[in-house]
């Protein structure tokens, strides 16, 4: 992983370079910012420069740090991340005992800690003493998408590093000159993710995406167009995708947004389901006051699933109230 493989975050790597040249490191980063947004890439190419022999502001990918770098087998890079969503306080022990070890091959020991938000209380209290006083070889790279879930104490030891979405025209570039997209396809898929590189990709290789966004689609016109055996006969589908419930949501949130853009502008440019244009044309003439109601009612299904309200119930309701407004 290098700088120059990283699509985005042009000022973050800018400065992390400009820390390197000045000799003017932190002891401990956070890097904070959406899931799969980029700051794990980030991370691991700040990790790879500041162990490289050539000790530049870009690693050689030459000498024998960076080949072991390449392969995860370098002595001087410890990795952590959850297990079962939780890092136990013994793997910070353990961490914290290793630490009192000098660099095996480098002038520094690199710690990066994957969603360390999910380290439990004592862990994090446990870590704090490190870096309080950290030994003059460590540096150590948090990372998080939830700094609410650390403790005050950690954050005011940490140079906090927020990372933004990724720009996206730079998304769309990528989408359509390496995984050969549609301009219209990776436009709906920039703008779907919010930024966010990592999804963009992952969407780009399913096979099953654009399968599932047609089939809610589907769905939603059957309701809207008063079909309540519809609702019921379509839980299967919910149930067999409830680990991906948050995406299915947001597709459907997307179609009432392009729904609302459609009615009321006609600009299409500005709607993500381009090629669902006939299908929005056709679509009930609902009033703009009863969409915002049902795109209230999906921000508030997507809330209380996160609160583990009973999934089913939760999607039941929200198809129910999709449809029950459709003569006002």
């Amino acid at each position: 992983m290098d700088f120059n493989e990283i699509i985005g975050h042009d000022r973050i790597i800018e400065n992390l370079k400009n820390a390197i040249k000045e000799e003017h490191l932190s002891h401990c980063y956070l890097f904070e910012g959406e899931n799969s947004i980029g700051k794990k890439k980030v991370a691991l190419a700040f990790a790879k420069t500041l162990l490289c022999k050539g000790e530049g502001l870009e690693p050689c990918n030459r000498c024998r740090s960076c080949l072991k770098f390449n392969s995860w087998n370098h002595p001087d890079l410890m990795f952590i991340k959850p297990e079962n969503g939780l890092i136990k306080k013994k793997v910070i022990d353990d961490l914290i005992k290793d630490l009192s070890k000098a660099p095996f091959e480098s002038k520094r020991r690199i710690i990066i800690i994957d969603d360390s938000h999910e380290i439990g209380i004592e862990g994090q209290n446990a870590l704090l003493k490190t870096l309080e006083e950290p030994p003059s070889y460590i540096n150590i790279i948090l990372i998080t998408s939830n700094s609410n879930n650390l403790i005050p104490t950690i954050l005011s030891r940490c140079e906090i590093v927020k990372f933004s979405p990724v720009e996206s025209h730079k998304i769309i570039d990528l989408l359509t000159k390496k995984y050969g997209k549609s301009l219209e396809e990776a436009n709906f898929i920039a703008n779907f993710t919010k930024g966010s590189i990592g999804k963009s990709i992952e969407i780009c290789e399913s096979d099953s995406f654009f399968e599932k966004r047609d089939e809610i689609i589907e769905i939603i016109v059957n309701i809207l167009t008063g079909d309540k055996v519809r609702i019921f006969n379509s839980m299967d589908f919910f149930l067999e995708n409830k680990d991906n419930y948050q995406e299915l949501l947001d597709i459907i949130l997307y179609w009432f947004r392009d729904l609302i853009i459609y009615k009321q502008t006609r600009d299409l440019n500005l709607i993500l389901n381009r090629d669902k244009l006939p299908t929005l044309s056709k679509a009930p003439d609902l009033k703009l006051d009863r969409i915002n109601d049902i795109i209230d009612s999906i921000i508030e299904t997507k809330q209380n699933i996160d609160r583990n309200v009973n999934y089913q119930l939760a999607i039941e309701i929200m198809l129910l109230r999709i449809q029950e407004g459709l003569n006002i």
